[in-house]
Formats: structure tokens, sequence, C-alpha cells
């Protein structure tokens, strides 16, 4: 792209009466153009939250629970009311927890598509409490998905006496009733002691209403377990993979042995909080267990202390990613970074060990982290060493950086304005003979900055790129994770 080798035009801050001025112009332009539903409440909402402090409550937490092949993806893309999930005819195509932003009846929450329980004879209890934790413990109510046609099982069973334990309201649906004669079958459900069943087809929609209705009336109003949380202490998660120092560096800042330390790696297996203050400000962080591979390539242990790790990382703000820079950088390593930044949490990046790093490792270092994380150069990095405490101060400025800029709000008027003369300055290369224009942007939302670019055409994937660039040049944006959205839109026909 010939365009992005020109030298750079700095971007001069226009005033705010101009840039009024100038947003509405575009503005009044896009009554020119089809718009659809979710553009016009996109643009009456935007700018109510001009100061970016992100007030908005979070969404009730609403998880989706139950053995394999009971139908809960079914279920989920049913409220959902379009195929998000994937669903397939065998258990266990769900490994992940997976979040959607559902609405019922105006009523707006968050629906998480949990993986089924894998059971086997051996460590039954074990395996069923471990898996099914994690999803309850991150919900603020819980549907839990029982096939009718079958009825209770002994798994079944197991995860009723944990709902009972975690106190959580919990709706119990009994699936695959798909006509009158089978819900007799529901009926026996009862024996469970969760209160009603609802009998419900997942796959034809029958009962479905009625559930949802049960739901609403079991989610609170506001949520314990949403991931905005605007007020208290930041939340800090403490990740990498295994032996890179992650519980040293928990127990340097906190001034105390909090957590067990060992040079077995794996030593930690449950996300560990802990609330530490330091100069005067409260936080909270959060030690992990390592991340060996990928999710679905774990087994037994391994695999809960991974699923518990990406939890930990979803209900943290900030993630703390360490490197042992005394050691060069593994497929693992940049999947971590990759599994914060996929997130949407904002990004430190920490060099551990580097009393160990010797002289003749340092411009590998160099090179590493050229190759390596050319995708995160905008993350903060820090250099530490968790075990002598050398640097180790230098880790709030790094995470207060990253928040601040996680929590950041460009007026819409500014952006227009810094948008208008990038293209005056770089005009989008012409493709097939024509030319696509940004007819307006706004910012759809903080932690982590969206933001939405309507246009007459398709931007290059390298165009995107260059806007995500200049945005971080001209705003800054240090340490947080920013997407740019494009809605392309056909003038109205006459």
């Amino acid at each position: 792209m010939g365009t992005m080798s020109e030298p750079e035009v700095e971007f001069v801050l226009p005033d705010e009466a101009g840039d009024a001025e100038r947003e509405r112009a575009l503005r009044a332009g896009l009554a020119e153009y089809e718009l659809e539903d979710d553009d016009l409440a996109l643009l009456q909402h935007d700018g109510d939250d001009e100061d970016g402090t992100g007030a908005e409550a979070p969404l009730p937490v609403l998880a989706i629970v139950g053995r394999p092949n009971v139908g809960k993806s079914t279920l989920v893309n049913r409220i959902l009311g379009r195929r998000e999930a994937v669903v397939e005819d065998k258990p266990g195509v769900t490994r992940d927890r997976v979040s959607y932003p559902a609405e019922w009846s105006g009523r707006r929450f968050t629906l998480v598509d949990t993986g089924g329980w894998e059971v086997d004879v051996a460590g039954i209890d074990k395996r069923v409490a471990e898996q099914a934790e994690v999803a309850i413990a991150l919900a603020d109510a819980v549907v839990f998905v029982v096939d009718a046609t079958v009825g209770s099982t002994d798994t079944d069973e197991q995860v009723v006496r944990l709902l009972h334990r975690s106190g959580k309201p919990v709706v119990l649906c009994a699936n695959k009733v798909d006509g009158p004669a089978a819900e007799a079958d529901a009926a026996v459900l009862w024996s469970l002691g969760l209160g009603e069943p609802h009998p419900v087809s997942a796959l034809h929609g029958r009962g479905t209403g009625d559930l949802l209705d049960a739901i609403l009336d079991a989610l609170p109003e506001t949520s314990a377990h949403g991931v905005l949380r605007p007020a208290g202490p930041r939340r800090v998660a403490l990740v990498g993979r295994p032996n890179v120092g992650k519980s040293s560096l928990l127990n340097k800042v906190a001034g105390a042995e909090r957590v067990v330390v060992d040079d077995v790696a794996g030593t930690t297996r449950d996300p560990v909080d802990e609330l530490i203050e330091l100069k005067g400000v409260p936080w909270v962080f959060v030690d992990t267990a390592g991340i060996r591979r990928r999710v679905h390539q774990t087994t037994g242990a391994d695999f809960y202390a991974s699923l518990r790790t990406q939890a930990a990382i979803e209900k943290a703000e900030v993630a703390v990613v360490l490197l042992d820079a005394s050691q060069p950088m593994t497929e693992q390593d940049t999947r971590v970074v990759q599994q914060v930044i996929d997130a949407g949490r904002a990004l430190v990046i920490a060099y551990n060990k580097w009393d160990l790093m010797d002289e003749d490792r340092r411009p590998y270092l160099e090179r590493e982290i050229e190759k390596e994380l050319v995708q995160v150069t905008w993350a903060p990095r820090v250099n530490i060493s968790a075990k002598t405490g050398w640097h180790a101060e230098r880790l709030v400025p790094a995470l207060e950086t990253a928040l601040d800029s996680w929590d950041m709000r460009i007026p819409t008027g500014r952006l227009n304005a810094f948008l208008g003369e990038l293209v005056a300055a770089h005009p989008h290369p012409l493709r097939g003979g024509k030319q696509p224009r940004i007819l307006f942007a706004t910012q759809a939302s903080t932690r982590p900055p969206r933001f939405v670019v309507f246009t007459t055409g398709f931007l290059d994937p390298g165009y995107r790129r260059y806007i995500e660039r200049r945005l971080r040049e001209t705003f800054g944006f240090e340490g947080t994770p920013i997407t740019i959205s494009v809605r392309v839109r056909e003038k109205r026909k006459r």
C-alpha cells in the first residue's frame, strides 16, 4: 500500500466548537444513507458517556449448565434468536465457556454457554464439581438443563447438590419435551428438589417464553459477577506459563508470603484473590494457574486450572503477562498475550527473572520481542525480578497507564476531525476505480475502546491497521486493545 510510506502528517487537535460543527454536518449527511435499527440506536446513544467513566451497571450473568448433549447450546441459540453456539448431535462439542449478550422483555443480561461434564467412573464427584464450579461461581443465576426423555442421572444429582451449596437462584429446564405426551417426563423432575421443571423444546421453541419469564424473575437487577466494575479496587490478573514467577511476584507486591511458591511448575491450581494496598490505593491481585497449552488439549486438573485462569482474566480489568526474560519466548507465551487481548482486557507485559539474564541473552531477547510481540508494541513493558523485588515499584504506574487507556473515550467531534485530517493526508487506495469514503465515526464503548466507522465501501485491513496506529499515536491508548468495526452503508434510493 504505497500511501503508508509517505511522511506522517502531525494531527493538530482543532477547537471544540469546530469539532461540534463538523459532527453536526456529518450526522446530517448520514440521513441520505440506508441505516439499520442498530445503527440508529448506536447514533442515538453516542456520547452519553463522554467522560469515559463507564458508569453503566454490569449486566446480570446467567449460566446454562448440564450434562453433555442435553441441548444447552440449542437453548442458547433459541434464547439469542440466532445461531451463535456450535450445535452437533454428539456430546462434548462445547468445550470452553462462551459469553453472549442477550435480551428478553427489554431486560439485558449476559448468557454463558458451558461445556457438559465428561464423567468417568474414577473421580466422578471431583470432575463434576470442578467443572460446574467455574460456571456457577461466575453467575448470578443458573439454568440447569436436564434431558426430560432420559430423566435425572447420577451426574445430574451431583450437580443438584452443588447448586444447593452455591445458594444461587436456579431455574430447572426440562428439555426435549416436544409435545403434550412428553410433559409427564418433565413432571418427574420435581424429584430433583429444584422447584418447578419448565418443559421446553429448545429445538422447536416450545415453552421457551415461559422459561425466559422465570429466568428474569431469578436474575437480580444488578449483577454481583458482571465484568464492569467502575467502583472499588481495580482487579489485576497475573498470568503466564507455569513457573514464570506469578506467585513470587504476588508475594513481593504484598510484602508477605500470601501464596505457596515452589520450583515445581504448576503449584497454583486455583485463582487466588488478594486485596493489597499500594501507595495508599487498594488493588485486587489474582494469582492464576500457569497456562500450559490450549484448553482442549489439557486433561484432568490442568484442564480445570486453565478454565479458571480464563475466568480470572475475564473477571479482571487488567492482566499482567509475565514472561521469563532468562529463557527464549515460547508459543505458550504469545498465546497467553493473545488470550488477554481476545478477552478485551488492558495489558501490561512484565519480563521477570531479569536478575538471571546474562549479557549474551539481551540481544536475543530484543530480537524475540520485535518478532513475537510485533502486534502488541502498544503494551507497557516492565523489567522486574519478583524474587529480589528489583523494579517491582514500576508495576503500578504501568497498570494505571493501561487502565486509563482502557477507560478512555474520545469525543465524537474530535474523532471525526481526526479522521478528516487523516484521510486528507492519506486517502484510501482506489479499489476497482472507486474510493471508499468515511462518512462518520463514533466510539461505541470503552473497556476496551471500540470504534464504529460508517463508510461507503469496504476498508482494506491494512488501512484499518493504519487508522489504529494513528489513533494510538494521537490519543495514546497505551496498554489497551482497541477495535475498529466498519459498517458499509449505501445511499437511499430516491
